[in-house]
């Protein structure tokens, strides 16, 4: 899964700081590609039919670190193929955010370099350069602290840190203190190392705050598993689909809408819930981008409009995943509502870890975590 820290960790600064290979043929070099390699929005191609034109005549877009199961990519790239006949290759489904930019510098020039990016926010403004600017249709309805002013990029989805569990193994957790009771002897598990995977670095910023720590300080999450070590409750399993589905890691620890895809997956075979610690509630939105290199211009934009149409922002939805303009299509009426209803419910406001609180807690973890777990 893509847990590396530059992927997970990187981006959780984002919104409070700004609060299958193709034949290696050469790009094409046409006025049309020039053209839409310099469009900063559909209007300068003449609106989203001229687009469209364009991007069927290039006929491919190259995506990266894209897995299927991860907010419900795999949907949403056949949705894209089916409604507009562009073939997506999909390169490195589990790279890292730096995997994707090291691809873009080794591979620009080529037919196989990346046409989009979605990557953490440490990487994506230290890359800013290396962008297409560029405005989707629905550019308004992104609060201005989720996008750059001058289109080099936007968020797109995002999602809590929460508890993913069993039903049939234990009772259901209300707090991170729950998961320190005999019930949860050997069961709880979480995605990752926390000094080089995301989502495990989040887990510990939630049990941080939901042990009397802060955003400032890490130490209490760390303290936290040090106790839920000592009771033998933690499980030193990093879990996946399978560990999942088979039992071995009957309470994880992950991002809610990873949690809540799980359940889906696993329906009828094992009841797996998700909870939102009350009060603990860790956030972060990941980044999209257009590489300014993309050997395919006019498909990369395409696909952009789509992510950020009703459609799209839909299908992150589907998987769980909050999507960015998930407030202005409540109140237009166009979000799924049976999909809203469905995320975890939360209490209390999110905190999203700034760029300089997560250096500091990443320099913390580097120096404890290891003395604690081992």
């Amino acid at each position: 899964m893509r847990t590396s820290i530059a992927r997970g960790t990187a981006l959780l600064g984002m919104s409070t700081l700004l609060l299958a290979t193709v034949a290696c043929a050469p790009p094409s070099t046409s006025s049309a590609s020039s053209d839409a390699a310099r469009a900063t929005s559909a209007a300068d191609l003449g609106g989203l039919d001229k687009l469209v034109a364009e991007a069927k005549k290039e006929g491919q877009l190259n995506v990266i670190a894209l897995p299927p199961d991860w907010a419900n990519y795999g949907e949403i790239t056949k949705a894209f193929t089916q409604k507009y006949g562009i073939k997506i290759n999909s390169a490195q489904p589990d790279a890292s955010s730096q995997d994707e930019i090291n691809a873009a510098n080794q591979l620009k020039g080529q037919a196989t370099a990346p046409d989009v990016f979605d990557l953490g926010g440490a990487v994506a403004l230290a890359n800013v350069a290396k962008f297409a600017p560029y405005k989707v249709a629905t550019w308004s309805e992104v609060p201005d602290a989720l996008k750059e002013a001058g289109g080099a990029w936007i968020n797109d989805y995002g999602g809590y840190m929460s508890i993913g569990y069993d039903t049939k193994k234990v009772p259901a957790p209300q707090s991170l203190t729950d998961l320190l009771k005999p019930e949860y002897k050997g069961k709880v598990a979480l995605n990752g190392d926390p000094t080089q995977a995301g989502a495990a670095f989040s887990g510990v910023a939630m049990a941080s705050l939901g042990n009397g720590g802060s955003a400032d300080d890490i130490s209490k999450g760390v303290d936290f598993f040090a106790q839920l070590k000592k009771a033998g409750n933690f499980l030193p399993v990093d879990p996946t689909p399978t560990t999942i589905e088979s039992g071995q890691t009957p309470v994880v620890i992950d991002w809610d809408y990873l949690n809540v895809g799980q359940g889906k997956k696993l329906q009828g075979k094992i009841d797996w819930k998700t909870v939102v610690p009350a009060n603990a509630v860790v956030g972060s939105y990941y980044v999209q981008a257009i590489s300014a290199d993309a050997p395919h211009p006019a498909a990369a934009r395409l696909w952009q409009e789509f992510l950020y149409s009703d459609e799209g922002q839909n299908l992150w939805l589907k998987g769980g995943a909050r999507p960015v303009r998930a407030e202005a299509m409540e109140k237009a009426g166009t979000i799924d509502k049976t999909a809203y209803a469905e995320l975890p419910a939360t209490t209390g406001t999110p905190v999203f870890l700034t760029e300089a609180q997560t250096q500091k807690a990443k320099e913390y973890l580097s120096a404890n975590w290891a003395k604690v777990i081992g």
